[in-house]
């Protein structure tokens, strides 16, 4: 079996993930299904010189220096208008107070600003806790691993599932109250883009050949692509995907400045690189230009690709599609503020490779990552 290709594109913010967010290479490099050899290899190519390397970690040191110190003032100032009450009053009271705000800020500041010992406080938890609060405590700590790796996205459901793969023996309503008891919720509801629903004509290109038929079953038979938008202060960042509905894994992507055929023929041209289909699978996609143009029918027939389009107006005929864009922009884009495209891409590549394909659930999936939805398939046809 020959080894996937991987566009530039990919490989820089593959690079990035290591060089500039601190990700061991090991870590990175299972997450996106590269050797570790060949993750060294193009860090060696593509890393930035050592000078301005090391001005960036410089500023950016500065910069968490300053946040640091900011995020103390403000915690100090805070806990005083909340406590200042609880000053006057005796130890336990102050014990309380800590307890009751130790989800907000640390223990050590806490015991800092109330005058006490952080070692007078944990003896009095031991004390105070009972078998049960214990176990809750831990518990809770597990909750929370699962539900901030998620990036804040998981309910209650897909917690409990992480913590059943973990070993861990609890109920799925215990898992709900605790999460409830510190406030962490599911992230849910997205508005959707103006527009019609209507049928429409079939498209003049390809005609509808999925005809919402989204249910597979294997990978490369039937892809689905479409192109979004992302504001940055820089202006907007455009992002083509393509996702195989098997699993409903990102095969492809491509981030431009500009909306173009070039654009979605980079993203297509990633998802052949990397899954090398056998056989003809069908590409759906709607009727915009970039996906009516003659380039992208050209290099469908040279490629053994069908194409499909959505009937016009019609957006539900590329619902899935539309769903993972849903997704982004809920669970990753609407919680941050893009100063520059670039950095715009590098949050939306994290997403993706990072997050989405090899750890996010789904529903349709069993509840599995696509990653592991297609390792599962595969190792039923080797039986290994």
């Amino acid at each position: 079996m020959s080894h996937p290709r991987y566009t530039e594109e990919f490989k820089i913010e593959a690079v990035k993930q290591v060089v500039e967010r601190g990700h061991r290479v090991a870590e990175v490099a299972e997450r996106l299904g590269v050797s570790g050899h060949s993750l060294y290899n193009w860090i060696k190519r593509y890393d930035k010189p050592v000078e301005q390397r090391q001005e960036d970690d410089d500023l950016q040191a500065e910069n968490r220096r300053l946040k640091a110190e900011l995020k103390r003032v403000l915690e100090e100032r805070d806990i005083l208008k909340k406590g200042h009450r609880v000053l006057r009053q005796g130890v336990r009271l102050r014990y309380a107070f800590i307890q009751n705000y130790s989800s907000q800020y640390s223990v050590r500041r806490l015991c800092q600003m109330m005058a006490v010992h952080p070692s007078g406080y944990y003896a009095w938890c031991k004390k105070a806790l009972s078998n049960r609060a214990r176990e809750d405590e831990r518990l809770l700590g597990l909750i929370k691993h699962s539900w901030l790796e998620s990036g804040g996205v998981y309910g209650y459901r897909k917690v409990y599932q992480d913590l059943c793969e973990a070993g861990e023996a609890c109920g799925k309503h215990r898992v709900a109250r605790l999460m409830n008891r510190k406030g962490l919720r599911s992230q849910t509801g997205y508005r959707r883009r103006p527009g019609g629903y209507g049928d429409g004509k079939p498209a003049a290109v390809s005609p509808n050949h999925l005809d919402r038929q989204f249910e597979v079953t294997a990978p490369n038979i039937a892809w689905v692509t479409d192109i979004t938008y992302i504001r940055t202060y820089e202006g907007w960042l455009y992002l083509s995907v393509v996702i195989d509905l098997f699993s409903r894994q990102v095969i492809g992507w491509s981030m431009k400045s500009r909306m173009t055929t070039e654009l979605a023929l980079d993203a297509l041209l990633s998802a052949v690189w990397r899954r090398k289909p056998q056989g003809t699978v069908m590409v759906h996609s709607d009727q915009g230009s970039q996906f009516s143009s003659g380039d992208w029918q050209s290099f469908l027939k040279a490629n053994c690709l069908v194409g499909s389009m959505s009937r016009r107006g019609n957006c539900h005929d590329n619902a899935v599609a539309e769903s993972f864009f849903q997704l982004l922009k809920r669970e990753r884009i609407k919680r941050q503020i893009y100063s520059t495209r670039e950095a715009a891409r590098r949050d939306v590549f994290n997403y993706i490779e990072m997050y989405y394909n090899p750890k996010r659930r789904h529903g349709t999936s069993d509840n599995l990552s696509p990653v592991d939805y297609e390792r599962r398939y595969f190792k039923s046809l080797t039986g290994v």
